[in-house]
């Protein structure tokens, strides 16, 4: 008896483990297609970029071992240095983003008659390509028949040559390329408007919360997922832009408008050079910048997240 009651209870053990096993390794599953492609078109292009780097090749003829010299190099390069001050400049205005699309979604978070039919403007500029936003704009520039020519023309005066200036042309197309990216952001926070909890809604109203406070101690501590992403995301698009800057000006007029993403493909793979292992040296400079900056914002997110608790 005691034989068949061991037997039994060891068999079930062993069901239990076998179960256990299948229902963990079952999300591995699900995410192991993912996490391949994920390692060979990410992971594996970042670590041979940065290997590529250290090497002069032109991409055809045998690599030439050159260590730190193409990142010297970079020290002296003047295109360098106007293209990572532009990136900045891209950075820092690209975050606007951020609270304008807030602003639009608590505007648009109501139900009145029409709000969908608004909705589905502010959301256009989200689902159209960003190299027809580059061509609205740069037919919206043009001195001789665009809607600044109109603008300046109807109070007499000579309309400015936006992408032909050396001082406008980066912050034109910033202007440009924050139109969608203010929609995305907006769908970010109306996706967490439509999330919040009521009962801390209420409970706020019941404190006599009401308009800025409510908004800043009730509502945008929820939406602090989407802020996160939406910070993050506009991050990553201000510092690999460009889309806009080749469609609007391919980095003109004489390279003051160059982005370092730009300035990498004009070394790396255009007529101007060929020169792989430099332009995987600027592809690096921009990867950890990107790396550096998101790191820290994780773990200021990260902190504040253990001060509440």
């Amino acid at each position: 008896m005691a034989q068949i009651f061991a037997k039994s209870y060891f068999y079930k053990k062993k069901l239990f483990f076998t179960d256990a096993k299948k229902i963990n390794l079952a999300p591995w599953l699900f995410l192991l297609p993912g996490i391949t492609f994920f390692l060979i078109y990410v992971i594996v292009p970042i670590f041979q970029s940065i290997w590529v780097s250290f090497y002069e090749w032109d991409g055809l003829s045998d690599a030439t071992w050159v260590g730190l010299a193409n990142y010297i190099e970079l020290l002296d390069d003047d295109d360098f240095y106007i293209s990572l001050k532009n990136n900045i400049i891209w950075l820092v205005l690209y975050l606007l983003a951020v609270p304008i699309g807030l602003f639009l979604a608590l505007f648009l978070n109501q139900t009145v008659f029409g709000i969908r039919i608004y909705k589905s403007l502010f959301f256009f500029p989200f689902v159209i390509s960003q190299v027809v936003v580059g061509l609205i704009f740069s037919w919206f520039y043009n001195p001789n028949f665009g809607v600044i020519a109109h603008i300046w023309e109807f109070f007499n005066a000579k309309p400015p040559s936006i992408l032909a200036d050396e001082d406008l042309v980066t912050y034109g197309i910033i202007f440009a390329g924050l139109w969608p990216q203010i929609a995305y952001c907006m769908i970010l926070y109306l996706t967490g408007l439509s999330n919040l909890s009521q009962e801390q809604v209420e409970a706020g109203r019941l404190d006599g919360a009401k308009g800025l406070k409510m908004l800043w101690f009730v509502i945008l501590p929820q939406l602090r997922p989407a802020t996160f992403i939406s910070i993050v995301v506009t991050v990553i698009g201000a510092l690999r832009s460009f889309d806009m800057v080749a469609i609007m000006t391919e980095g003109g007029p004489y390279g003051s408008s160059n982005v370092l993403a730009y300035y990498m493909y004009e070394t790396a793979l255009s007529e101007y050079g060929y020169r792989m292992g430099y332009g995987s040296a600027i592809a690096t400079v921009l990867f950890f910048i990107m790396l550096i900056y998101i790191s820290y914002f994780l773990l200021t997110m990260y902190k504040n997240e253990l001060e509440e608790r």
